[in-house]
């Protein structure tokens, strides 16, 4: 049985730039189902070895590349590249994430360190194939208390997998409080949103409360609210939390009572919270946070998103006193740097209002990018001053 795909003759997949990927569409022929799951070569046209990845014939994204080596992935590769990971998260702390998929040679497989729990994301059939050897390892390594399988992403769905949820020990996960960077959170990290708490913007929660120190904020899209709380813990005069997600909402104002902070949080979509008439009486804010979910969830979905994001943007210019802070993010890999810079440019031309760069925000380094490989890099966003 053969164990190598060969691009078709006059295919110019990403693949020959360094991407890690190659695409059904690419190849000259499929190989054999048995081997999905399994490590397979991929070659050029010119019969040129490409390395070695993993393959599944039912997905679109039949190959992600593994090494540009030849290797198996056994024991001794998963213990290697997890150790590579592991080593370049020195000093990261005891909140961050541990493993980022292709830009840790692993594709498909994200791990989350939440103190003593380990929250493991598994997205491709060849790591699903050996997750208890992950988890294995992962024990060995860190000697967690618990380690919890949260595979219920939809994406799963792509590479032919089924969603569910369990932890390593096979005993259900507490839900229970949790101190980050100075304010307790609540989190469930068996059953709620994600791996249970965005850490790709612990920096920017501290970054923006330097600006709230006596002003009005408003945190629009404010998940469990830590943008909210560390604004009020920075010592801000009013805060305000929206969204849309009743639950997140009731989880905003149980960590604000557990700390302490003055911080109202309401449920409201903020599209139609910022074009309710009523908003043109009230007083204006000092600082406005927008971390919106992904608008562009596809290719084809980032027109639309562009004309929403530039909405937001534009309703957050409009309600902000002169000299406010705009704090405003996107976490769409298909949303890059210039899609971005062109809709603030749009926003504040419509708003009628002069916007200077204060800070140019990125996913930390825990979450690194893979230079071959945009979607490796998925969060961006700027810290702007609107006059």
């Amino acid at each position: 049985m053969s164990r190598t795909l060969k691009l078709k003759p006059n295919a110019k997949p990403r693949v020959l730039g360094g991407h890690p990927w190659v695409f059904a569409n690419e190849v000259e022929a499929l190989l054999p189902a048995d081997l999905d799951g399994e490590v397979v070569e991929c070659r050029d046209r010119a019969d040129r070895f490409l390395g070695s990845g993993i393959y599944n014939s039912k997905s679109q994204i039949i190959w992600r590349r593994l090494s540009r080596e030849r290797v198996a992935l056994d024991g001794a590769y998963l213990r290697g590249a997890l150790g590579r990971a592991l080593g370049r998260r020195q000093g990261a702390g005891d909140f961050c994430r541990l493993v980022w998929s292709e830009s840790d040679d692993l594709p498909g497989l994200v791990v989350d360190r939440f103190g003593d729990t380990l929250v493991v994301q598994i997205q491709t059939l060849a790591l699903e194939k050996r997750a208890m050897q992950v988890g294995d390892l992962l024990a060995e390594a860190l000697q967690p208390a618990e380690i919890i399988f949260r595979n219920d992403a939809t994406i799963r769905r792509l590479e032919g997998l089924p969603l569910e949820t369990h932890t390593r020990s096979g005993r259900d996960w507490a839900p229970r409080w949790a101190g980050i960077d100075g304010v307790e959170y609540w989190l469930d990290l068996q059953a709620g949103q994600k791996s249970g708490f965005y850490l790709d913007q612990r920096a920017q929660h501290l970054l923006v409360a330097r600006f709230c120190a006596g002003k009005r904020v408003l945190d629009a899209f404010c998940n469990q609210g830590p943008f909210a709380l560390h604004a009020a813990r920075a010592g801000a005069a009013e805060v305000l939390g929206l969204d849309s997600a009743e639950d997140a909402v009731a989880q905003a104002r149980l960590n604000a009572e557990r700390n302490g902070l003055k911080a109202r949080f309401e449920v409201a979509n903020v599209f139609d919270w910022f074009n309710d008439p009523v908003r043109a009486a009230e007083p204006k804010w000092d600082v406005i946070i927008l971390d919106p979910p992904p608008f562009a969830k596809s290719k084809s979905a980032l027109e639309g998103a562009l004309r929403g994001y530039k909405e937001i943007n534009l309703r957050a210019m409009q309600r902000l006193n002169p000299g406010g802070v705009l704090a405003t993010y996107t976490c769409s890999h298909h949303m890059q740097d210039a899609e971005l810079r062109g809709v603030v440019a749009g926003a504040a031309v419509d708003a009628k209002r002069k916007v200077h760069v204060l800070e140019f925000c990125h996913q930390p380094a825990d979450h690194p990018v893979l230079v071959t490989m945009p979607e490796s890099e998925y969060l961006r966003g700027y810290i702007l001053r609107v006059e």
